[in-house]
């Protein structure tokens, strides 16, 4: 079987070095969208080395850390990378990311789920510096056609979305090269950037970076109502429901409560096409 799940389990974590500086942080900001207006005051703290504050979706960039790929060639699993989908992402921060810093990145296979026709990796990255922790970070990824292990189904919860309108809603446009370069923060998938490549992935021109529309979404919730402060976050979780064009509009609503911001992301020019569900920041 292509997935030995007690081989995967069992594995030794991986540990490595990772390291970055206000180059990194001001390049992934970028890839996301950020600096337009370009003298926005708000805006020169993802751009402005002497400004800057860090997005903690930075995390599933730093260092790259064992990434999607990565993760992959984990003891017990060989699969089809065309059979692979990340499904979803989550990311807990322990206090906030330091514009420079170094930090041992230790990665593991945490769970395989069985879903019938899929199998489901939970792949952990956890960071840690001289001082502590930094973050926990769980991609989870879907391989088709490896269900049926007979093994746990795992967590099939969804967030409930609230019955009434958004507290806010706002628009991001995806500028037609921004996969271009987004993908200089590390995810060198020609999918994002070859069209031959994504025609024979089944779509009609490259796709945006899942991750990259995380990491807007999130910068577009903080700047809305957390007063552009990204160490009130805690935590922040989403599942990828669909894809997003280079040069599309996305449509993100939020929902306010207690600590806590619930957000929807749809496609505008594909009919409010659903792009991020079951999206929960959690904050302070």
């Amino acid at each position: 079987m292509p997935i030995d799940v007690a081989k995967a389990l069992a594995a030794e974590p991986r540990s490595t070095e990772i390291v970055w500086d206000h180059k990194d942080i001001q390049l992934y900001h970028l890839g996301l969208g950020a600096g337009v207006p370009a003298t926005d005051p708000d805006e020169l703290r993802y751009t402005l080395e002497s400004r800057l504050h860090v997005l903690p979706s930075f995390a599933t960039v730093a260092g790259a850390g064992m990434g999607v790929v990565g993760g992959l060639g984990a003891p017990g699993i060989e699969v089809d990378l065309a059979a692979v989908l990340h499904g979803g992402q989550g990311i807990v921060l322990h206090r906030p990311i330091p514009v420079r810093g170094k930090a041992v990145s230790t990665s593991k296979v945490a769970a395989v789920y069985d879903k019938g026709k899929a199998a489901v990796l939970v792949l952990r990255t956890e960071a840690a510096d001289a001082d502590g922790p930094l973050w926990t970070s769980d991609a989870q990824i879907f391989v088709r056609g490896e269900g049926g292990f007979g093994g746990e189904r795992g967590p099939s919860a969804r967030t409930e979305q609230p019955d009434r309108a958004p507290d806010h809603t706002v628009e991001r446009k995806v500028r037609e090269e921004q996969a271009l370069l987004y993908r200089l923060s590390g995810d060198w998938n020609p999918l994002h950037a070859d069209p031959e490549f994504a025609k024979l992935a089944g779509f009609e021109r490259p796709i945006l970076h899942g991750l990259c529309t995380y990491g807007m979404t999130l910068k577009a919730v903080v700047d809305t109502l957390l007063g552009g402060e990204v160490a009130r976050v805690r935590s922040y979780t989403t599942r990828f429901t669909g894809v997003v064009f280079p040069g599309e509009t996305l449509r993100i609503r939020m929902w306010s409560g207690p600590g806590r911001v619930q957000v929807s992301v749809t496609a505008v020019e594909r009919d409010d096409a659903p792009v991020l569900s079951d999206t929960l920041v959690e904050h302070v």
